[in-house]
This record gives structure tokens, C-alpha cells and sequence, in this order.
């Protein structure tokens, strides 16, 4: 297996060229990305709509072709699901990723081209390694085995031909793996891709625990989950004492932040290594390239053109929108993405806010629809993961999940507040201490909060609810949402998530 590694290790370090290439030069390679879509994309019914063939700029194509959010672009999906080609994209899209909304039943179906599999989600993959191998060239990252936890996949119903195929895209990733990796992986594809999930947990621990695991990729909630059921089975005081190589996890989807000092405890070695990921159903988008930093280098040749929105623009009906070189650092920007996949000009609803553009780096802010800004206090939910990781840390405590939400002014002379649901997997011991913490981080974090906050003129202290174990696992699986890419909404300006809760508690 050492010669195995040093192969591999040689490998990876290889495509490091390339990066250094779109860090150095990534204007022109942006241009590249722009004129190739636009180039491939021109004799697809979309391209002909909106004459491709004719645009000689990125002036013309925004001039010509309209922002998209899911709405708007569903109707050529629904095309495409149907088994209709050529519609947004010209190469055959036999796979779709599924994305559960937060609160509602309705799911986004992503178009997965051929492309976007090999040149972007594949390629993001091995990007990763390929920047793990060089922060840490003595890994034996390779001498064992990579254990992944993702979703389930299903046959398309309105499909026809039942030639095609849709999963969360953890499981569109895992089932087009080339078969080397899936030698290099566990637990076999058939546990993998189960969709019930307190079964698969059950068989990936079976599974895995007879494996030499040296890395992790996934969601870190359910990654919890399954090394806390191992060390159960095994009688293990840590997963070490299983899985001794054990060396990196990579994870993504939810911020790292609140979960890190839990995952010190059942991982208790300082040469374990967390890498972020920024990989969505629309497209792989970051990676963090920094062994000392948590900052994520915007990979710029995955086949993906971006925009950005500034926030404050975000509601305007005509928005100013800014090609990668007009960024400025440190504001919050909404992306839009034009993919080789046949998205154009797509709102993600993700926002972000560059930390560097000599090279294009940035952090993962929030959602377009996940902040909470009832009073002007504009609180995003990059403020309120770190608030949580702080008062966390000042009260030895470690949480499962959160969610908060707008209290409203109640009467003439009440007062605003946000109210918060927190599952705890340690309990802080002084509740009160906690709550002055999460409180004191917000207003250093954020000014305007600070300045709604002063004297208790327009917001109070956070109501806080402890929530018991499991509140939110409830919630999901009440609405069939349990596993995958099925996320909490963290914050909301509307109350109604926070009220389905508290009614569950009852």
C-alpha cells in the first residue's frame, strides 16, 4: 500500500499546475469558460431563443439573456426530465440532482450533464486531493480507504423511456464514479446508496468499521451520527481506536464551525485535518486551498461562468450585476451561475463575500433567503454560526442544530427579539451564560444588530428555547425529509418553521 500512496501522491500534486494557471490568470480563463458555453450552447432550444449565435460579449449576453431563479427555469427542466434533449444543454442529461426546499415539499431537480459530472463534480474531487496532497505531503491519505456518506438515487417517473435517473447529488456523484474509486471507497455502493436512513447507518457501520478508513467525506451531522454508532458497536471510547490512520475529513453543505470541538472529541488527534468543501447540486464551487485558512479559492475552470448580485442591490427590479473582475472585497454578494449543465444566469441563492482576489477567494455568507433582517439588523447566517461557535466555546458546550427567527413588536410597547430553538449534543451548564454569549458575539459580529440592541430600544436579548434531543431529527423525518441534502433553515425572517417546532415540543 506505501507504493500505492506515493503513486497516487504523485498523481494528484500534478494538477496543481492547472490551479496555479486560473489563480494567476483568472480573467482569461473566465473568458474562456464564457465563450465555450455560450459556443456549445448556441443550437440548444435555449441558444436559439436567445441567438447565442450572434452574442460576440458578455455585454450582449446580458443585455439579451434574463436572470433565472428555479421558477423560471423549471419549465426547460421539466422538458428535460421529460426526456426532451437539446433543450438547455446539447449532450444527452440522463441524471438530475435533487434539492429539497427547507420548509415546503416542493424539490429542485438540477440538470447533470455529462460535463458537469466529468469537468466539474469529478474534477472538483480530485481538486480537493490534489490540494490536500500538496498542504500535507506526507499523507497516507491513499493507504487506505475514503469513506463517503451521501444520498439515495431513483428512476425519473416522468421519464418515459425510464432511461434516466435522479438523486441528491452526494449519490449522482457516487454512482458515475469511475470503478477505481470505488475501489478506493466504502462502504460498498449498495449501502451507500440505501435510501432509508436509520437502516444505512446500521450497515455502514457494520461495514466500515472492518475498513482502514483514512478519510471522511460528507455532511458533518450524519458523519456524527455514524462514527457515534461505531464506537457503540466497537465499545470505543474514540473512532481512533478503529480507525487509527484516520487523518482528514472533508466536509461542506453546513458551516464546520459549531460542530469542530465535537468532532475534537471523538476524533482526539492534533494531526487530523478538516478541508471545506463548497459543492451544491448546481455545481462544484470552492475548495479550501489554505491549511491555515478556512477561506475557499473559487475554482474558475469547472465549466462555470459567474455573476454576482450585490446584496444591497438584491431586491432592486433592476439589479446592478458584476462580472468576477468589478468584485470588491469584503461585501456580500448573491452568485449567479451559467453552467455546463444548461443553467443561465441562475440564481443559486447562495450569497458569499470575497476574502481575497489576488486570487478570488471567498466565504460562504449565507442564502438570499436565510438571514434575518426584521428590524434592519441585517444578521446573515454567517453571523449567527459564529456567534453560536462562540458561545459555545465560552460554556464547554456543543450543539446538534439551530434555527431562529423574528419575534415581532408585540403591542405599543413591546419589543422586537429573535427567538432561537437550539439541540444541544453537550448542554451548556449555565443556560443564562450562553444566551449572554450568543448575545454579545451577534453584536460584535454585526453593528447593525449592535445598534438595534443599544438599551434595548428595538430588539431584546434572544428567547432562547433549549430544545430535547432529537427535536429536529423529528421534524425532518415528520416531513420526509430525513438524509441527504436536506437542510434546517438556519434563519428566517418568518416565524412559520420556528412555530412547527415549538408546537412539536408541546
Amino acid at each position: 500500500m506505501e507504493v500505492l500512496n506515493t503513486f497516487m501522491t504523485w498523481i494528484f500534486r500534478n494538477r496543481i499546475g492547472q490551479i496555479e494557471n486560473f489563480m494567476q490568470h483568472p480573467i482569461d480563463v473566465q473568458q474562456e469558460i464564457f465563450f465555450e458555453l455560450i459556443k456549445t450552447a448556441r443550437k440548444t432550444h435555449f441558444g436559439k431563443k436567445y441567438h447565442f449565435g450572434e452574442i460576440r460579449n458578455y455585454r450582449e449576453f446580458a443585455e439579451r439573456v434574463p436572470v433565472h431563479d428555479y421558477e423560471q427555469m423549471k419549465p426547460y427542466i421539466d422538458r428535460c426530465m421529460s426526456g426532451e434533449q437539446n433543450v438547455i444543454w446539447p449532450t444527452e442529461i440522463t441524471w438530475f440532482s435533487k434539492s429539497s426546499g427547507t420548509t415546503g415539499s416542493r424539490s429542485k431537480f438540477i440538470p447533470v450533464s455529462p460535463e458537469a459530472l466529468e469537468e466539474c463534480h469529478f474534477k472538483g474531487g480530485k481538486d480537493m486531493l490534489s490540494l490536500y496532497v500538496r498542504n500535507y505531503p506526507d499523507t497516507k491519505l491513499f493507504s487506505g480507504k475514503s469513506l463517503t456518506i451521501g444520498g439515495s438515487i431513483q428512476v425519473n417517473p416522468l421519464d418515459g423511456t425510464k432511461n434516466s435517473f435522479y438523486g441528491d447529488v452526494s449519490a449522482v456523484i457516487m454512482q458515475n464514479l469511475p470503478m477505481w474509486v470505488q475501489f478506493a471507497r466504502t462502504p460498498s455502493l449498495e449501502v451507500a446508496l440505501m435510501s432509508e436512513w436509520e437502516a444505512k447507518i446500521e450497515r455502514m457501520a457494520i461495514e466500515t468499521m472492518q475498513e482502514n478508513v483514512s478519510s471522511m467525506a460528507g455532511v458533518p451531522t450524519w458523519a456524527i451520527v455514524l462514527i457515534k454508532r461505531i464506537m457503540e458497536i466497537k465499545g470505543a471510547d474514540n473512532i481512533l481506536q478503529v480507525w487509527p490512520n484516520l487523518e482528514v475529513f472533508f466536509h461542506g453543505a453546513v458551516a464546520f464551525g459549531p460542530y469542530r470541538q465535537l468532532f475534537e472529541e471523538l476524533i482526539p488527534s492534533p494531526k487530523m485535518h478538516y478541508m471545506e468543501t463548497y459543492n451544491a447540486s448546481e455545481g462544484f464551487f470552492g475548495i479550501q486551498d489554505q491549511s491555515d485558512s478556512e477561506d475557499l479559492l473559487l475554482m474558475l475552470d469547472y465549466g462555470i461562468f459567474y455573476e454576482f448580485i450585490p446584496m444591497e442591490d438584491w431586491d432592486s427590479d433592476d439589479p446592478k450585476i458584476l462580472p468576477l473582475q468589478e468584485v470588491e472585497l469584503g461585501k456580500n454578494y448573491a452568485m449567479l451561475i451559467s453552467t455546463n449543465a444548461g443553467l443561465w444566469r441562475y440564481k443559486i441563492g447562495d450569497t458569499v463575500k470575497f476574502t481575497s482576489i489576488r486570487p478570488y477567494r471567498i466565504r460562504i455568507s449565507g442564502r438570499t433567503k436565510h438571514f434575518i433582517n426584521a428590524f434592519g439588523e441585517e444578521v446573515i447566517v454567517e453571523n449567527a454560526e459564529k456567534a453560536i461557535e462562540l458561545a459555545c466555546a465560552g460554556t464547554n458546550s456543543t450543539i446538534v442544530n439551530f434555527t431562529a427567527a423574528p419575534v415581532y413588536f408585540e403591542g405599543m410597547t413591546g419589543k422586537g427579539a429573535h427567538e432561537w430553538i437550539i439541540e444541544f449534543e453537550t448542554s451548556p451548564a449555565d443556560r443564562e451564560a450562553f444566551v449572554s454569549l450568543l448575545d454579545n458575539s451577534l453584536r460584535d459580529l454585526n453593528s447593525d444588530y449592535d445598534a438595534k440592541r443599544y438599551k434595548d430600544m428595538a430588539l431584546t436579548a434572544p428567547r432562547v428555547h433549549f430544545a430535547e434531543t432529537g427535536l429536529f431529527e423529528r421534524w425532518l423525518r415528520s416531513k420526509g425529509k430525513l438524509g441527504g441534502q436536506n437542510k434546517i433553515p438556519r434563519l428566517s425572517n418568518n416565524r412559520d418553521f420556528v412555530e412547527e417546532l415549538l408546537k412539536m415540543r408541546n
